[in-house]
């Protein structure tokens, strides 16, 4: 069983927004695919994604389950309660997070889940002067006490956190983490966007800065004139470039990815999903298929 696991809950109504979140563009992907991904990258575990019954969604990979929250108009808990069931005997601890956190990344998830320790059964990030029980850890094992909490209408995320042993994670606690410190030190990790103000303010902001370096004949024409890309000196296969996926860093150094070319994310197994999000510090290795990663 693996430690830790995802919850991503995307079932909310979106009102202020006016549309589905979760389905809302974002550079060449979907916010929802872009955090599922992220969360993915930081738990290392199964992810599941909760939406409300019958809600349709963009197409995503298959690592993903996505569940249905049966109590509707409960709230995030109801649909806490639902991802905390699904990954019963699946997980020890659950990363939470909601759909709409398009510049979180894999070090908060980690930092989050890292301080989650034996004593503990919630770990809750404190930014900005909130607390943020909706980017937080929290124990699979406390699905009962969450469906008990929905059973007197104690609807509040918080109530939850009131009701176990926790620990709050404040700025400095969460900066201590070097890689963290170093790749979002603004803690932009737990800005949410909640109408079309600030999503279309979100998209105009700078991509994550990613390394890109690949073997083969990559074509390199016009590559130092690209906005943003870095040729390094002495190294003319390796860039640096801003991309939000791995098809656009692909497609920086002309490639394509495809069954010709492969690539692999910090070291990481194969991955061949454009959509595959990136994150700010990133390195991307890219081959052609018959020189292989």
């Amino acid at each position: 069983m693996n430690r830790n696991a995802g919850i991503v809950l995307i079932g909310g109504r979106s009102t202020r927004m006016g549309c589905s979140k979760p389905a809302l563009e974002w550079h060449g992907s979907t916010l929802v695919r872009r955090v599922a991904g992220i969360v993915a990258r930081g738990v290392g575990g199964p992810v599941v994604l909760v939406r409300s019954r019958g809600q349709s969604l963009p197409l995503l990979p298959g690592d993903f389950e996505v569940i249905d929250d049966l109590e509707e108009g409960r709230g995030p808990l109801g649909g806490l309660s639902a991802g905390l069931q699904a990954l019963a005997g699946r997980g020890e601890v659950a990363y939470v997070s909601s759909s709409d956190v398009p510049f979180l990344h894999p070090a908060f998830v980690r930092r989050v889940v890292s301080e989650l320790n034996a004593g503990l059964d919630a770990c809750v990030p404190f930014v900005r002067g909130f607390r943020q029980p909706l980017a937080a850890a929290y124990r699979v094992s406390l699905a009962p006490l969450v469906q008990s909490l929905l059973a007197s209408d104690r609807l509040r995320v918080s109530s939850l956190v009131e009701a176990c042993r926790w620990k709050e994670l404040d700025e400095a606690a969460l900066l201590a983490d070097p890689d963290l410190a170093r790749f979002d030190p603004g803690l932009e990790s737990v800005t949410n966007l909640n109408d079309p103000h600030e999503y279309q303010a979100a998209t105009v902001r700078p991509l994550p800065e990613v390394h890109v370096q690949w073997l083969g004949e990559g074509a390199r024409s016009g590559l130092a004139a690209r906005s943003g890309t870095t040729v390094h000196a002495g190294l003319p296969e390796r860039v640096t470039i801003r991309a939000a996926t791995l098809g656009a860093a692909a497609e920086a150094v002309d490639m394509v990815l495809g069954s010709n070319v492969v690539a692999a994310l910090n070291g990481g197994p194969v991955r061949q999903d454009p959509e595959e999000p990136l994150a700010e510090g990133d390195v991307v290795f890219l081959a052609r298929a018959a020189t292989g990663p």
